[in-house]
């Protein structure tokens, strides 16, 4: 069976930094790339919130520059999928999408997390065209414009607040009639004279020729009061949550109630001896992408110390 010091599991910015210093630091490693290689980025148009790009850079490109200096640096980086790991055995055992096993002495999970969609088709179609699932990543390209944020809970409000301060206005889309969302968030939100909140209401679809420009709501869905309309809109943000990209792990790792893994704090181990997790698979709060290849260097960091100290 072929056998590594350290398996990445999951490409996107925690991977390939990771990857980039454990092969600099000597360490042979494997990095598995995943159902999307390059992750979420890859489906974002500019981003101007990561440093050492003044004039914004394309998603996509971003994830394929870190790539390929992981591969420049000799890492070995592979497309496919990890469907299983065997974390109590010594070395651990992952096995591939395509049946075949890797031992690893050391893991680093970066498999991130998957925004959830309300499961219409516009949302694909309209992807990197108005439809977002990050205000902190696209909000800026709204400057002065209007937008839609979908949810009710504190992630929804919180974005609908950071939109507020760059948007004309923000409606909020929330199904019931009341906001799910703490009682200091709700007052944010009430505080703000450009958000208005549209309850009892969901989303059928959007619509527009060069991107979105509008969506299909309706208010009190399946009761005779049901009412169809619609509100002109130029960006359509998902606040509905994530979820950690885990399930091949099987709950062999600590994860919280939300399924991001746990980590000790001070470093990125997990509860597992020598399983090591960056970027947004263990951040539930930040989730960016620079903060992600932070702890994709902190996690390589860990691992190179941890076979250091194991003399693996």
């Amino acid at each position: 069976m072929e056998h590594t010091r350290c398996l990445i599991i999951g490409s996107g910015p925690a991977g390939y930094t990771a990857a980039i210093y454990t092969t600099r630091a000597g360490i042979n490693s494997v990095l598995i790339s995943g159902m999307q290689p390059g992750g979420q980025l890859t489906t974002t148009t500019t981003i101007e919130n990561f440093p050492g790009f003044p004039e914004g850079i394309d998603g996509f490109q971003l994830m394929e520059n870190m790539r390929q200096q992981a591969v420049n640096v000799g890492a070995d980086v592979r497309d496919g999928l990890v469907t299983a790991i065997e974390l109590g055995t010594r070395p651990f055992v992952a096995t591939l999408d395509g049946g075949a096993q890797i031992e690893a002495d050391t893991v680093i999970v970066a498999t991130g997390a998957s925004a959830k969609y309300l499961g219409l088709a516009d949302e694909k179609k309209y992807a990197g065209q108005g439809v977002s699932a990050c205000a902190t990543c696209d909000g800026f390209f709204y400057r002065k414009k209007v937008v839609a944020v979908v949810g009710g809970g504190d992630t929804a409000c919180e974005e609908a607040t950071y939109l507020s301060n760059l948007c004309s206005k923000v409606y909020m889309i929330v199904r019931k009639d009341y906001l799910r969302a703490s009682k200091a968030m709700q007052q944010r939100v009430a505080e703000r004279e450009n958000i208005e909140v549209l309850y009892n209401t969901n989303t059928v679809g959007l619509f527009g020729e060069n991107g979105v420009e509008g969506a299909h709501l309706v208010r009190f869905k399946g009761t005779d009061k049901e009412e169809l309309f619609d509100i002109a809109i130029d960006g359509f943000f998902l606040a509905i949550g994530h979820k950690p990209n885990t399930d091949f792990l099987a709950g062999q790792i600590e994860t919280d109630e939300a399924g991001y893994i746990v980590t000790d704090k001070v470093t990125t181990a997990t509860n597992v001896e020598g399983v090591f997790a960056a970027g947004d698979v263990a951040d539930p709060h930040y989730r960016q992408a620079i903060a992600a290849a932070g702890t994709g260097c902190r996690a390589a960091l860990d691992a190179e110390r941890y076979i250091s100290t194991h003399s693996l």
